[in-house]
């Protein structure tokens, strides 16, 4: 074949599946229609979870020099400060990262590119896909290249990580239930002084209106997100900064000195109807999109191409069965269906014309979530799911067992050191306390590292128990937690699921 695997699209989810397959030794081609990374950008945050990943893939630590950290959130109503939302010292013992990461789309492709350069992987650009057929050995991708001229592209498996309007999703026939929210929103980068350019996120709440104020690089920079004002929907022009709704950002005190970027786009929620058809697969964009709320859509595609390449990485290997493959949909499609649901409801709330949801938006919330934010577990709670480190795969066929708190399909709960071992990208077992000489001789026949930390109460916190066995996948996901670290069992999963 030309290539084990051909990855459609270099956006975020396809630089992300790109990164993870280099790193796992598998042969690939990414190509992208567009001749240059993106020059706009919608997506800002980038979420713990997802700096957790990269930090697997070596790539952490160049993000969050390129970056923004902010760790608290504030809430505007009608121009007045109602509550803020501290995060890391929440997160502080969740995660490594217990921070949100400004860090603007464009830029951030520019800085996986870069990073692939570096690896030997080039982006094939000014590429499309324009259509492929498989059977159940291969596919037949057809690539229009720069030139005009067509390529046939032989591979094994095809990641569709093209985008809403995806040409994967489409060859496949899949569809992309949803709708389409009424508003036109807009995203401008400007400069500005006022409370709300504090280097946090703003949040602000108004009678028919909503506003997100986010962090740039730069003295006084800041990215808003707001709606277009409904009479100039329909003026048949297209709308500038001119056609914002003011009203939200003039009681916030924001005062406008320069506009440097301004687009406008409708916000969609759909999921579609499958994740995986054959050998060809859909992700990020392709597969699900979603409102604004939370910052969640790129990190969930980032989430998506980590969970597809570790495995496709292990069946071209040989080193498991095509039905881990399986599981891809199963473990990610579940919970796109949970977080569109989430942020549409949330979404629906603070941009309801509606009486209902505007007295809830400027009466209840400002007065509940303050209260509901004084008590820690709120707060940790919020953290989780903001940060996708919540995130667990309960009804995989991978997730078995429970030692302590942890099941099979958590991801593994940060200790403070454990994290390190991840770097591997390998599976590993690990123990809290002191692993048996059967369960080090079981690991060492099946070429699993092993690795043993202190038992201390840290560990006993997060929800480990001691001596217990917990085998753990290669993106840091525990697959089988067992108490009695039976040696047996960890055979039996092993023989069953990677053999």
């Amino acid at each position: 074949m030309d290539t084990e695997i051909l990855v459609v699209g270099a956006g975020p989810t396809g630089l992300a599946a790109a990164l993870w397959l280099r790193r796992l030794g598998v042969r690939f081609r990414i190509v992208d229609r567009n001749p240059e990374p993106a020059r706009e950008s919608r997506a800002l945050v980038v979420h713990a979870r997802t700096l957790e990943l990269y930090a697997q893939a070596g790539f952490a630590h160049t993000a969050i020099a390129n970056g923004i950290e902010f760790a608290a959130v504030n809430l505007w109503a009608r121009g007045a400060k109602v509550a803020r939302v501290a995060i890391g010292d929440i997160g502080a013992d969740l995660s490594p990262y217990p921070y949100m990461l400004v860090l603007a789309q464009d830029r951030h492709e520019r800085l996986l590119v870069e990073h692939l350069a570096c690896l030997g992987v080039e982006v094939e650009r000014d590429t499309e896909l324009t259509g492929f057929e498989q059977d159940e050995r291969r596919v037949v991708a057809r690539l229009r290249r720069p030139d005009g001229s067509e390529e046939r592209c032989e591979c094994a498996w095809l990641a569709g990580c093209d985008g809403a309007r995806s040409t994967v999703r489409h060859v496949l026939d899949l569809g992309f239930p949803g709708a389409t929210y009424r508003h036109l929103f807009y995203v401008a980068d400007v400069n500005a002084r006022g409370a709300a350019v504090n280097g946090e996120l703003n949040v602000a709440l108004d009678e028919a209106d909503l506003a997100a104020i986010f962090p740039l690089p730069g003295q006084g920079n800041v990215r808003i997100i707001g709606t277009i004002r409904a009479e100039a929907e329909g003026a048949g022009r297209k709308p500038g900064w001119d056609d914002v709704s003011r009203g939200i950002l003039e009681r916030l005190g924001l005062q406008v000195e320069r506009v440097n970027w301004f687009s406008t786009y409708h916000v969609h929620h759909r999921v579609t109807e499958r994740f995986r058809a054959g050998r060809a697969f859909v992700l990020g964009d392709a597969a699900h999109v979603h409102s604004p709320v939370g910052g969640q859509g790129m990190n969930t595609g980032i989430g998506d191409a980590v969970n597809l390449a570790w495995k496709l990485a292990m069946v071209t290997s040989g080193k498991a069965p095509e039905r881990i493959l399986d599981t891809f949909e199963t473990e990610r499609i579940a919970f796109a269906r949970r977080l569109v649901a989430s942020t549409d409801r949330g979404f629906t709330l603070v941009s309801s014309d509606g009486p209902l949801a505007r007295f809830v938006r400027l009466h209840v919330v400002p007065h509940v979530l303050p209260q509901a934010m004084s008590f820690e577990a709120a707060r940790r709670y919020l953290f989780r799911t903001v940060s996708q480190t919540m995130i667990r795969y309960p009804d995989s066929a991978l997730s078995a067992g429970r030692a302590g708190s942890v099941s099979g399909g958590d991801r593994l709960p940060w200790t403070g050191e454990n994290f390190a071992a991840l770097a591997s990208l390998a599976w590993q077992v690990h123990v809290y306390g002191n692993p048996s000489r059967p369960l080090v001789d079981t690991c060492e026949r099946l070429s699993l590292p092993v690795h043993a930390f202190a038992w201390n109460e840290r560990a006993e916190r997060r929800g480990f128990a001691r001596d217990a066995l917990y085998l753990v996948r290669p993106d840091g996901y525990v697959a089988l937690a067992d108490a009695a670290a039976d040696p047996a069992r960890l055979e039996s999963y092993v023989r069953s699921h990677l053999a």
